[in-house]
């Protein structure tokens, strides 16, 4: 295998928001490749259960096309209580996000998964992570949060928010990891890339 292939990283995720963070770090993926499956919980599955799950099926997914390559995936829920909020699409659904999330603290878990290659073309070797973050956001007027719809920034985004954007103007408090509420947990992946033998800069 050459050192060019072994060093083939592929990161397995649609996120413009996770490639911007490897960028952060120096990382810049071979190839995006998003995993297309299925991101529904299981029947009682709790949520960091479910982050970590999902990252390992979406890597799993990426890594069968793409042999000999390295394939990072992560998947991130917020959580209120065992509740796991949806990555909101409309309105209705980030206004119910915003309103468990008012004036509470939440979680948010990130699962992050890494297949390396062994050198063998077939097995392909598996670390993973499972992070927690805790945050905690003022209590919302109705002012702010339909000033919060208008700008549209929850569209896609796991719990309704992205806290790189406007809602850190809500923010009260956090708990752990910046990085992981945004999508990907800097420190844990550059561990898992150098314990893999993965080059970091």
């Amino acid at each position: 295998m050459s050192t060019e292939t072994t060093h083939r990283l592929v990161l397995a995720s649609a996120s413009p928001r996770r490639l911007d963070l490897l960028r952060q770090i120096g990382v810049v993926p071979d190839a995006v490749d998003p995993a297309d499956i299925d991101e529904s919980p299981l029947p009682r599955e709790l949520p960091p259960q479910h982050a970590l799950r999902l990252a390992g099926e979406k890597a799993a997914a990426v890594a069968a096309r793409h042999p000999g390559a390295f394939v990072l995936a992560a998947d991130t829920v917020v959580a209120c209580g065992r509740r796991i909020l949806p990555k909101a699409e409309e309105e209705k659904q980030a206004r119910a996000c915003l309103g468990l999330l008012s004036g509470r603290r939440h979680r948010v878990f990130g699962g992050v998964v890494l297949l390396s290659p062994t050198g063998d073309g077939e097995v392909l070797r598996r670390s993973d992570r499972l992070v927690r973050t805790d945050v905690t956001f003022k209590s919302l007027s109705h002012e702010e949060t339909e000033s919060y719809i208008a700008c549209g920034e929850w569209q896609g985004k796991a719990g309704g928010y992205a806290i790189q954007g406007r809602a850190a103007a809500h923010v009260r408090w956090i708990g752990g990891s910046y990085s992981n509420v945004v999508g990907l947990p800097l420190f844990e992946v550059a561990a898992l890339l150098r314990g893999a033998g993965f080059p970091l800069p």
